[in-house]
């Protein structure tokens, strides 16, 4: 039975802008409400330890759970469903996080907001990648990540706004329903106009590795990578953690945290751009740069020191730009179309089970000691940059499984 495929009605820089815009949207939204997990869950009796964990666990949802999402999105390929299924989730949870009241539904409330996530995820960074195997791996992840991070910056402005006219976490909170519920019409009005992305990319591929292609398994390369990123996990704490230091040690007020978070999202889109374009250039190469940042953040936020604390979660935006962006990158380039989303979702597993025991883990560090925390952390990051090291000298990026 023979389908015609009807051509795509926007180029590809287009298709990848106007995601970039849903994407900003959201993220006003999501990270409007994380810039305050930290200090909601603490106003409700959370200790560091609660704090680390509510967070983990809220990132190996995000992570673990596209082991589902990724799979079932390639074998139905409905993925405009399962992106926007995904992006309701978000937008229905984030704006009566503020009025849940207790600590179980608030917590409750952090996870179902990033299971969202797990949802659309896989299905999402596939069609992007479809357009960006025409304009640039690297360019195209890097221009939607600095988008979303426009939206991660005018989050948490928005809730600091609120939080300074009302003093209370539920009116800021649900401010955010206008950017999702406008996120969710946009996302409408870009499948009908490119309801099938994957046509952006044929001639693209078709210059690309055909072995690897053809095979019905994940390349061996994908796995090298899946097992470094996941180790430089294991020490890269929750933003949750650390504010959670900055108001619990006195170096700011839960005002100030917003304000905080939004100039580490701005680090955050820098650091996608810059890792963006080298990516293009130099390959895979550039993730050597992500241990070294995760360590430097955590050696710097978890001082008693304001500057350095806040360099510290500059630091640690930069790191997340080159998880958001480059790794993105590096497996639409490893991995061919048909078993892209299952290959999102299997990474995305495995830097979750490495984010929910990096979550608990740097939450009893921190609870016990702050600079027992560094130095482990720092331990983990120099191991995870070996092992990139080792495994680079063993099989180059782009030889074939």
């Amino acid at each position: 039975m023979s389908e015609e495929v009807a051509a795509p009605r926007l180029t590809p820089w287009r298709f990848v802008v106007v995601f970039g815009v849903v994407s900003l949207l959201m993220d006003v939204v999501y990270e409007g409400a994380r810039s305050i997990t930290g200090p909601l869950l603490a106003s409700f009796g959370a200790s560091g330890l609660v704090v680390g964990l509510v967070t983990g666990a809220g990132e190996a949802a995000a992570l673990g759970l596209r082991l589902v999402s990724g799979p079932l999105a390639d074998r139905t390929h409905r993925f405009w469903a399962w992106t926007i299924g995904g992006y309701v989730l978000t937008a229905a949870s984030v704006p009566v996080l503020g009025f849940a009241g207790v600590l179980w539904a608030a917590s409750a409330l952090v996870i179902a907001e990033r299971v969202g996530k797990a949802v659309r995820s896989p299905a999402k960074d596939t069609m992007v990648s479809h357009a960006t195997a025409v304009v640039g791996r690297g360019k195209g992840f890097a221009v939607h990540e600095a988008m979303d991070q426009v939206g991660a910056l005018a989050g948490p402005l928005a809730v600091a706004g609120m939080l300074a006219l009302t003093g209370d976490y539920g009116p800021s909170l649900a401010v955010l329903a206008v950017p999702g519920v406008a996120a969710v019409a946009l996302l409408f009005w870009l499948r009908a106009r490119v309801p099938r992305p994957e046509v952006y990319e044929p001639a693209a591929v078709a210059k690309e590795r055909p072995t690897i292609a053809g095979s019905a398994r994940l390349p061996r390369a994908f796995w090298t990578y899946a097992t470094f990123t996941g180790a430089t996990m294991l020490g890269f704490t929750t933003f949750g953690l650390v504010s959670f230091h900055l108001v619990t040690d006195g170096l700011v007020t839960a005002a100030v945290v917003p304000l905080l978070y939004a100039a580490v999202m701005a680090a955050d889109a820098v650091s996608a751009l810059v890792t963006g374009w080298a990516y293009d250039r130099m390959g895979p190469r550039v993730l050597a740069s992500l241990p070294v940042l995760s360590a430097g953040a955590v050696a710097l936020a978890f001082t008693s020191h304001v500057w350095v604390a806040v360099a510290g979660t500059l630091v640690w935006g930069a790191a997340l730009g080159i998880q958001e962006s480059t790794l993105r990158a590096t497996v639409a380039d490893l991995v061919p179309p048909a078993r892209r989303a299952t290959a999102y979702g299997v990474f995305a597993a495995v830097l979750g089970a490495a984010a929910a025991v990096g979550g608990g883990l740097t939450g009893a560090l921190y609870d016990a000691s702050p600079r027992a925390l560094v130095v482990t952390v720092v331990g983990i990051e120099a191991a995870a940059l070996l092992l990139l090291l080792a495994l680079s000298r063993a099989r180059a990026p782009g030889a074939q499984a």
